[in-house]
């Protein structure tokens, strides 16, 4: 029987997709639920769990809560999005965590990535078919790297393995293990391609690249080099071993919006369409429209749409982020996602572009990494390919030397205004500084990797670009500084009362106070290079 055969028998069985989630969705509610994670009361056995079927879910669920788990903290803080609803005085967008909101950014990517994972190594996955085995560990990558960006240290190798407590990874092991994994990955489906030609047995199950492995290799290369560059000052020879290997492979990285990896909505409303028309509870941050704006960017119209407020109509003027909103009435008609010509109903939710493989490579340049190429021209083919995946004309952006960041003007209330804080521009210069050229190529990612908050958010605490505008209420009392900014979230509260003796151990890894102005491992400050 042939490969392909076995997966049409495969999708045969009897299981259906929604028992395969029932049985995920009970192994683990959260991380410290340790009883219920190991004994499965479902009843339901290995045999009747159909091993394709979880791979739509874990392709959706990288998005899992998203309104609580990134939307309202890491959408904002990388300055993309802000709320025009005030759900309450104190919350997350004027620097008071919510627990709630926190726990879901941390707990749903054990209950909907990592419990199906670990029930696919149950089933014997990894041995039986390692080419969807090399797409689970991908997934697991991409959805955990954000958790432990936004946290530090996280409960990793040991999840599923003990009734009593689950210890926390350091932030470096959580690191050296995805290098790991996307070694496994990269390797399988390499060896999948040269021994099955031309096949494509995943390509019914695949919401991202349509079942083409070669496009999964270029994601996980891409993916690899991203990781490299989060942790470049932190563990620079690290970096510099794995951003090598990611900008020498045979295949390559993500070159061409072809190459986007962006998940497909095929079972009802995409979460920025959702929060963003529907629910009226998202609207765009200040901050990347004063980039827009005063760069004159072709995007804007793409991006945004402008206000409908009567006192300022048809003018591109967004919320800042820790704003005094007195009602979600008086906000909601500043500019918006626009959901009416690019962010629809249905439009794929963007994971990585290829744009934002050509600035990697552009900062790989600088620090003269092997296998880098030319800065500016990586700068600008970084710059060519976000214009070419949101479809509008480059003209002459790139020899613009001039246009800077603009203000940013409340017509509703002053206290909120600010002063322009970039004087970048755009034009490459080559007599600029290495730290001048890097403050070019991560304002100019950032506005390509638009609206994907969560990568965004870790470029600027890496880096310290793009220029922000601060939060304008800070309502951490003292907890983080307000011209630094937010650093991290903390640890949902669950975790100390249901895992005490791992969150005792997370908290010496973390080296600091569980609260959000504790730097991260690779959160070195001071200057990059």
């Amino acid at each position: 029987m042939t490969w392909s055969e076995s997966v049409k028998r495969t999708i045969r069985m009897t299981t259906s997709l929604l028992v395969f989630c029932a049985v995920c969705l009970v192994l683990l509610r959260c991380v410290g639920n340790f009883e219920e994670y190991n004994t499965d009361p479902t009843g339901i056995s290995d045999a009747q769990v159909d091993p394709i079927t979880v791979f739509k879910p874990l392709q959706r669920k990288i998005f899992d809560k998203y309104q609580t788990a990134q939307n309202l903290s890491t959408d904002a803080y990388s300055g993309y999005m802000m709320s025009p609803t005030p759900f309450m005085a104190d919350y997350n967008l004027n620097y008071f965590l919510v627990d709630s909101w926190n726990r879901d950014g941390f707990d749903a990517m054990y209950i909907s990535i990592m419990s199906p994972i670990l029930k696919l190594a149950k089933l014997g996955t990894r041995q039986k078919s390692p080419d969807l085995w090399a797409i689970a560990l991908i997934i697991k990558v991409e959805a955990m790297h954000r958790v432990t960006d936004k946290f530090g240290p996280i409960p990793y190798s040991k999840v599923g393995t003990s009734t009593t407590y689950t210890p926390y990874d350091t932030e470096e092991s959580v690191y050296g293990q995805f290098f790991q994994e996307l070694d496994t990955a990269v390797t399988n489906l390499k060896t999948f391609v040269a021994q099955h030609p031309g096949e494509a047995p995943f390509r019914d199950f695949d919401l991202i690249f349509g079942g083409d492995y070669h496009k999964w290799i270029k994601f996980a290369n891409s993916l690899r080099l991203r990781l490299a560059m989060h942790i470049v000052k932190a563990a620079p020879q690290l970096a510099r071993i794995q951003g090598e290997k990611a900008l020498n492979d045979d295949l390559g990285l993500m070159a061409d919006p072809d190459d986007d990896a962006a998940i497909n909505s095929t079972n009802g409303t995409s979460d920025l369409f959702m929060i963003t028309h529907d629910w009226d509870d998202n609207r765009l941050n200040a901050c990347v429209l004063s980039y827009l704006v005063g760069f004159h960017d072709p995007r804007l119209t793409v991006y945004a749409t402008p206000a409908t407020d009567p006192l300022f109509p048809g003018q591109y003027v967004g919320i800042r982020i820790g704003s005094a909103i007195s009602s979600k009435d008086a906000y909601k008609t500043y500019a918006s996602l626009n959901t009416e010509k690019t962010f629809l109903v249905f439009t794929p939710q963007p994971v990585m572009c290829a744009a934002e493989s050509w600035f990697l490579k552009a900062e790989a340049s600088l620090r003269e990494w092997q296998g880098a190429g030319d800065a500016q021209a990586n700068y600008e083919m970084g710059v060519q390919m976000s214009m070419k995946q949101w479809g509008v004309e480059i003209g002459n952006y790139l020899q613009d030397n001039v246009s800077t960041q603009a203000a940013y003007v409340d017509p509703k209330n002053a206290s909120n205004n600010s002063p322009a804080v970039s004087t970048v521009t755009i034009k490459w210069d080559d007599n600029l500084s290495k730290e001048e050229k890097l403050d070019k190529i991560m304002t100019q990612k950032w506005l390509a990797t638009f609206p994907e908050g969560q990568e965004a958010w870790t470029g600027f605490r890496r880096t310290g670009y793009p220029k922000l505008f601060p939060v304008v209420i800070n309502k951490s009392g003292g907890k983080i500084d307000t011209d630094v900014q937010i650093r991290r979230l903390s640890y949902p509260q669950s975790e100390y009362s249901t895992n005490k003796r791992g969150i005792e151990g997370a908290l010496q890894h973390l080296g600091g106070p569980d609260d959000g102005g504790t730097r991260l491992w690779w959160d070195v400050e001071g200057g990059n290079f």
